[in-house]
């Protein structure tokens, strides 16, 4: 599972998303897009839900580059109320992202409760026992970066900074939950949300992260049109 993470070391992730009412929500848009990361370089994509996954396997699968050489972070965001876990949230959401052709299986890993009780351990313990698959803990603070390690997370990542309850009102990026997670996690740490710009990127991996994972400053289109927009207005 650590050969699977060797690939990310030191680059850049490309989060090839976009919203549900977007018209870029659509399979083959997210393949273009993760196909135009990967020949600028990106070592690794995250994508969200099973047929994005899909097509941006198959996608992968026909680059000159082995689809191996830069994973596929897969995730599945669902709503499933009154839990606040909303990424891969049950294992059943974690088998459709395993079987769709990730690499490396996203989940929620606070200790929030999950919509059918499952605590964390059990869950990332059935995704490396029956889907092989590494499992990259998204945490909010450093106490949920220690119990996601403890509890078997291959590597940790800042995403749910600034998203969660106990961050509400911080900004992320959370460079200091990222020094703090480097210095005390013995597994990589993943330094992910509000990197808005190439030298935040590069601090992210002064500061120790293992790698960068950028979205909405790359593939953001909904949002970045909004914002400029709203500033002509």
């Amino acid at each position: 599972m650590k050969t699977i993470l060797e690939p990310l070391q030191g680059g850049l992730v490309v989060s090839c998303q976009a919203p549900a009412d977007s018209p870029l929500h659509r399979a083959e848009v997210i393949a273009a897009m993760a196909a135009a990361a990967l020949n600028q370089g990106a070592v690794g994509l995250r994508i969200d839900s099973p047929d994005h996954i899909r097509a941006v396997r198959a996608m992968a699968g026909q680059s000159p580059t082995s689809q191996h050489d830069r994973p596929i972070i897969g995730l599945w965001k669902q709503v499933i109320p009154p839990s606040a876990v909303y990424i891969t949230p049950q294992f059943h959401h974690a088998d459709a992202v395993a079987q769709a052709g990730s690499d490396i299986i996203a989940i929620d890993g606070t200790q929030r409760s999950r919509p059918d009780g499952e605590t964390l351990g059990p869950l990332i313990q059935k995704i490396h026992d029956r889907l092989g698959k590494p499992v990259m803990a998204d945490v909010d603070t450093l106490d949920n970066a220690l119990l996601a390690v403890e509890a078997g997370a291959d590597c940790v990542g800042t995403t749910l900074f600034g998203y969660t309850a106990a961050t509400q009102g911080q900004t992320p990026p959370g460079f200091d939950l990222l020094q703090a997670m480097v210095e005390h996690c013995p597994v990589p740490v993943i330094c992910e949300g509000g990197i808005a710009s190439p030298s935040q990127a590069r601090q992210a991996l002064d500061l120790g992260a293992y790698a960068v994972v950028v979205g909405t400053a790359i593939t953001g289109i909904d949002s970045l049109v909004s914002r400029y927009v709203n500033i002509t207005r």
